[in-house]
């Protein structure tokens, strides 16, 4: 399904009756109307970032709910996508922190393929209905992930932006990971502490300091 080393580490998951309910939901939401991202992009993450190869997780809440916008990867947009806002500002503090242009494109893509999982923790939407799809079994599913990757013996960084990302605190006990928790980067809080938080460097410096190699954040070329 997955085409890397989460098939196996999902394999069981799969399989619960609930994860199969799911499945079959998601179809039938998918049949009735309009919902994000395609079907075929639901694992884009897992799929651009194999459990292995993950240094860094940045965790969204639910898929982008717009036409055209939703890629799998949370807060990434597509090339010639116009930039939702809380993109733009993640844009605009990467250039504070690291100097980095801001890009002509919100595909984040080539981050996941650097190690970063961009793992929106509900993997589907309904159109123009934010969080339409969070009680049809997606959390029991991605609370599952972030427990697999909270026992990953080496050092990861935990990306916890706004209230709905931090409560996955509660998963996460190993300490050897570093959890960033800052308010969300929407326009509503932005202004609230994510601005001058320096989140890119804090997550280069960690995986230096334990001998991991950086992430290339650099968007701009």
């Amino acid at each position: 399904m997955i085409n890397n080393d989460w098939d196996e580490l999902l394999k069981s998951e799969f399989q619960k009756p609930y994860f199969i309910d799911l499945v079959q939901k998601v179809k039938i939401e998918y049949a009735k109307g309009d919902c994000y991202p395609p079907i075929n992009q639901i694992f884009t993450a897992l799929r651009k970032t194999a459990y292995s190869a993950t240094k860094v997780v940045i965790l969204g809440q639910d898929p982008y709910h717009n036409p055209s916008e939703a890629m799998g990867l949370c807060f990434s947009v597509p090339k010639g996508v116009v930039f939702p806002p809380s993109l733009q500002n993640i844009f605009t503090e990467l250039k504070h922190d690291l100097g980095y242009e801001i890009p002509k494109s919100g595909d984040l893509s080539k981050w996941a393929n650097n190690g970063v999982l961009l793992l929106n923790t509900i993997l589907s939407v309904e159109r123009n209905h934010p969080l339409s799809h969070q009680f049809i079994g997606w959390l029991t599913f991605t609370d599952y992930i972030i427990s697999l990757l909270n026992t990953k013996p080496e050092p990861l960084v935990f990306v916890l932006w706004g209230q709905h990302a931090k409560s996955k605190k509660a998963l996460l006990n190993n300490p050897k990971h570093l959890i960033i928790e800052n308010v969300h980067p929407s326009p509503l809080s932005a202004y609230r502490g994510f601005f001058d938080s320096k989140p890119f460097s804090q997550i280069n410096n960690y995986l230096l300091q334990n001998g991991v190699s950086p992430i290339d954040f650099d968007l701009s070329h």
